[in-house]
């Protein structure tokens, strides 16, 4: 069951993160990133199964509270329908319900950017890992690039991730960037594709996303999946091949009070 795979790629993701400290608190294991309070940097995973009660509800908010981080989950409510009724009476309110979709990358659609004046390529030198952490900082309205952002896309690289660069071959800037984190038994997710606003609408992330999933198999990724925003972030991912199969519920508690950091 592709969904039970999925979770325990999660819980993978959350115990290897550099800079992160992961603890199990309860039914629920955690993460937190010592250097950024974002919301995407800072959650936690339910086991599959999970029925919390309110002392192990409590205890994980404690937990957050203790770090300065606002208690935030991120799962698939099917394989834990518990959970969430938990949650909210704990004052949790959902963000989102977000489609999870994958594509077999032998079935993906290859693309390039409609401007033949941007390349794509797998980024390897810290060069082009700080063109990427630029692009997606300002894609994401995040201010400035620090060592941290270089050496946590450096971390998906040494662990066996792909981090792929889009740029502006004239000025040698990098425009936009994405990633797949280190597989788990097979399974990674493709995240993060930015394009800094002026390069938008010429088919960037399209072909960002083509060349991350069509890299996969080299990296020992059977089964790529993502979860795209919104409906614009849909139809991108469905002309590379990716197709919807299951649900991620988002869903925190004082959500407002933390910036949002890059997903």
């Amino acid at each position: 069951m592709f969904d039970v795979r999925v979770h325990a790629y999660l819980r993978a993701d959350l115990t290897s993160r550099p800079g992160a400290e992961a603890e199990r608190i309860g039914p629920f294991l955690a993460s937190f990133d010592q250097h950024d309070a974002g919301l995407f940097r800072n959650y936690a995973v339910p086991d599959d199964g999970a029925a919390p009660s309110p002392q192990e509800v409590d205890d994980l908010v404690a937990a957050f509270a203790d770090r300065g981080r606002a208690p935030r989950l991120e799962y698939l409510p099917n394989l834990c329908p518990e959970v969430e009724p938990a949650l909210v009476a704990a004052g949790f309110a959902p963000e989102r319900h977000l489609p999870l979709m994958i594509c077999a990358p032998a079935d993906s659609v290859p693309a390039k950017p409609s401007d033949a004046g941007i390349e794509c390529v797998l980024a390897t030198s810290d060069e082009q890992l700080w063109q990427v952490a630029e692009a997606q900082n300002d894609a994401y309205g995040q201010d400035g690039t620090t060592e941290h952002d270089v050496a946590r896309l450096r971390g998906v690289v040494d662990r066996g991730g792909l981090v792929a660069l889009a740029v502006d071959t004239a000025s040698g800037l990098g425009v936009g960037g994405g990633l797949c984190a280190a597989p788990h038994e097979g399974v990674s997710e493709l995240a993060a594709i930015g394009v800094r606003a002026p390069y938008r609408r010429r088919g960037i992330a399209t072909a960002l996303t083509a060349l991350l999933t069509g890299a996969c198999p080299g990296a020992g990724i059977a089964v790529p999946f993502l979860t795209p925003a919104g409906e614009v972030e849909e139809r991108i991912y469905r002309a590379v091949g990716y197709r919807r199969v299951a649900d991620m519920l988002h869903i925190s508690r004082a959500a407002r009070n933390h910036p949002l950091g890059k997903p």
